[in-house]
Order: C-alpha cells, then structure tokens, then sequence
C-alpha cells in the first residue's frame, strides 16, 4: 500500500474532483478498452456522491476525436480509431453518475494533436481557477496515459494533487506501466488515497 492511502482528508472549499475519460471506447468491449476499466466506475460514484454532499466542483475530461485523428493508426498513431467525436463510444460510461453541473473537458479534438492530460488544448487551468479551486482529486482511465498526463500537468500548475489510487485502471502495454505510473505521480508530489480516506 501506498503510504497515504490510509491518510484520513478532509474535504474543503477548494477542492475539485477530476474524472478522466471514463468513456465507453475505453471500458471493455470498446474500441480501445483498458481492461477492468468498468471497475473504476462504481468506486467513482462514491467519489461522485460524496463532492454531491459537499457541493464541490466536478469537471470530467473527455477524448473528443475528429476522423482522422493523429493518434489513429490510420495516421501513424498508436491506437486504434476511438472516441469521434458524437460517437456511442464517445459518451461517458452511462452508470456514471455525473452530476448535471459537471464541467465537461474535451481534448484531442483537433486533427493533428494529440492531448493524454486533460490540460492539453484545453481551458481546464481557467475553469479551475475561475472556480477557486487549489486541490485536485484525479481518477479514471488511463492511469498510465491520460491519468499520469493530467497529474503531471496539475502538480506543475500549482494544484495540490490527489490521486484516487481506487477508481484507476491501467492499459499495461508493457506489464508494469501502470505500476511505474503510479510511483511516478507519488515521486512528483501527489498524494494517492483510497474512498476509505475521505469516508472514515
């Protein structure tokens, strides 16, 4: 276990939950599924309810591809075609409970760049900062692509970052990436925690 996994936080004003591309292309069975991506899903709710009580902020990021997209092997990229954008595979996983004033993120949706964090192209840092916000708690797939992306470029902005080490499923196309990628997030200064830490 994670030294803070155990670690008891209290929520305050200030602090965001980021939910990352919790999308269907990215749950098994989609297009570029991570395995037990689904699993994120149900640990994330709880997450989802209890800033629901709080009445904090939620933003959640979404890959928002156009045909085409530099990252599709069709291109020379890495991936499979996924999340075109108006696609099923698009849309968030439908037994995720966002809220109706959820702050939406899309990234990558360009033709000729590709975004991992959520920060990427994007106008997350203002919205962040518009909202007040100075912690950020991260969670979603993937932990060693999108996830590790978006924590990177949090901890360099200034967020405090938190990392729900529960609600993340790696891609592993070498079988410790996502290991490695969590290592990495605590090294840079995030905290990893489990719902136990908040619900205690």
């Amino acid at each position: 276990m994670n030294p803070d996994e155990g670690i008891p936080l209290t929520l305050q004003t200030g602090d965001a939950l980021v939910v990352v591309d919790v999308q269907n292309d990215f749950l098994p069975g989609g297009a570029l599924g991570v395995p037990g991506g689904d699993e994120v899903i149900p640990v994330l709710n709880r997450y989802l309810a209890v800033w629901r009580e709080r009445g904090l902020p939620v933003f959640a990021t979404r890959d928002w591809h156009p045909q085409g997209h530099c990252s599709f092997r069709e291109r020379g990229g890495p991936w499979p075609p996924h999340c075109v954008a108006e696609s099923p595979g698009a849309r968030f996983a439908n037994a995720l409970n966002l809220p109706p004033a959820t702050a939406v993120i899309s990234k990558g949706t360009t033709p000729d760049q590709d975004a991992y964090s959520g920060f990427q192209g994007t106008d997350l840092d203002d919205r962040l900062r518009r909202a007040g916000v100075r912690r950020v708690f991260v969670g979603g797939l993937a932990t060693d692509y999108c996830v590790v992306s978006t924590v990177r470029d949090a901890l360099t902005r200034g967020y405090r970052t938190v990392v729900l080490a529960d609600a993340i499923r790696a891609v592993n196309v070498q079988p410790d990436d996502g290991r490695k990628a969590e290592a990495e997030m605590g090294r840079l200064g995030a905290a990893l925690i489990r719902i136990e830490a908040l619900t205690r």
